[in-house]
């Protein structure tokens, strides 16, 4: 047990390391790529550069989905869609009591 002591730091720092930002960066990843997966037509999105629209189609081949605005219709890849700011878009406000 001796022979760890000196070890003991640098163990310690990679633990909370791990916890603190390795494994979150982890779990926000596989939650990204499942809400990509996810997508259907008529749902109503945000991209990652603001731009808000409605999923016209979605493309399995490319990975990518055309997307409706009051512009027009644009294709972007499904990475280009920011899960927090369209998660906020469809979720109704709270009711103030």
């Amino acid at each position: 047990m001796e022979a760890l002591g000196p070890y003991f730091p640098f163990i310690a720092m990679f633990a909370v390391v791990y916890f603190f930002m390795i494994r979150p960066q982890m779990k926000r990843s596989k939650n990204e790529k499942t809400f990509a997966a996810e997508l259907k037509r008529g749902d109503r999105v945000i991209t990652k550069s603001g731009m808000h629209g409605k999923v016209l189609e979605l493309n399995d081949k490319d990975n990518s989905c055309i997307i409706e605005t009051p512009a027009g219709k644009i294709k972007f890849e499904r990475s280009a869609i920011s899960m927090e700011m369209s998660m906020k878009l469809n979720t109704p406000p709270a009711v103030k009591k």
